[in-house]
């Protein structure tokens, strides 16, 4: 886990946000503490590594609409909400909203910390995925226009020959144009090159 990860806590109580900032900082952790969620969208664009803590419950922007709106700025911070037993019915709805895990209050310290490094090892999993989308996003848009042609019949499982007679080009030229793109994409084999392009498209479609 990365020492500098966030944990943002949201809360109207200010005691509340007191004693779990004490207890995350002598569990060796980095908070910062914010009123509403209203505050933290005024203040925060860019995080960073982080997650965030949050009640359900809150005046102006509940714990629900906090998750809406994040996601709304493409935000996919892993968040964590607080809530009464009363108030379990909103939980797992925010929880079907994207909130990764929810704490019945009162919790133990020991379960809250485990649920918040949880959501830390998430965040940290979603930033290299991300950076990796863009890794090659980036090598795909290097290829030239029948490199990517030779690529997606490759993706479709269509051997050189194949490929050679769809595209009215020789099995040597389909040939070249294979290993320039594996080339292009860093690809150490067909399957790893395979596997580059589903994982953008699957990003895609989502």
């Amino acid at each position: 886990m990365s020492s500098g990860a966030v944990v943002y806590v949201v809360d109207d109580d200010v005691g509340v946000r007191k004693a779990l900032a004490f207890l995350l900082v002598s569990a060796g952790l980095n908070v910062r503490l914010y009123e509403s969620a209203t505050a933290f969208l005024h203040e925060i664009t860019d995080p960073g590594r982080c997650c965030i803590v949050t009640d359900v419950r809150m005046p102006g922007i509940d714990g629900l609409e906090f998750i809406r709106r994040l996601h709304d700025r493409g935000l996919n911070i892993p968040v964590i909400v607080m809530t009464g037993h009363a108030d379990i019915p909103l939980a797992v709805e925010a929880m079907k909203a994207g909130a990764i895990d929810f704490l019945e209050k009162p919790f133990r310290e020991d379960r809250f910390l485990e649920v918040v490094r949880f959501a830390l090892v998430c965040d940290e999993r979603s930033v290299r995925r991300s950076q990796e989308l863009l890794r090659t996003q980036a090598r795909l848009q290097s290829l030239s226009q029948r490199e990517r042609q030779v690529l997606d019949c490759l993706v479709d499982g269509k051997a050189n020959k194949v490929i050679a007679h769809e595209l009215n080009i020789s099995i040597r030229t389909v040939e070249i144009h294979r290993a320039n793109v594996m080339a292009k994409m860093e690809a150490r084999s067909l399957s790893e090159l395979i596997r580059m392009a589903l994982f953008v498209e699957a990003a895609t479609l989502n």
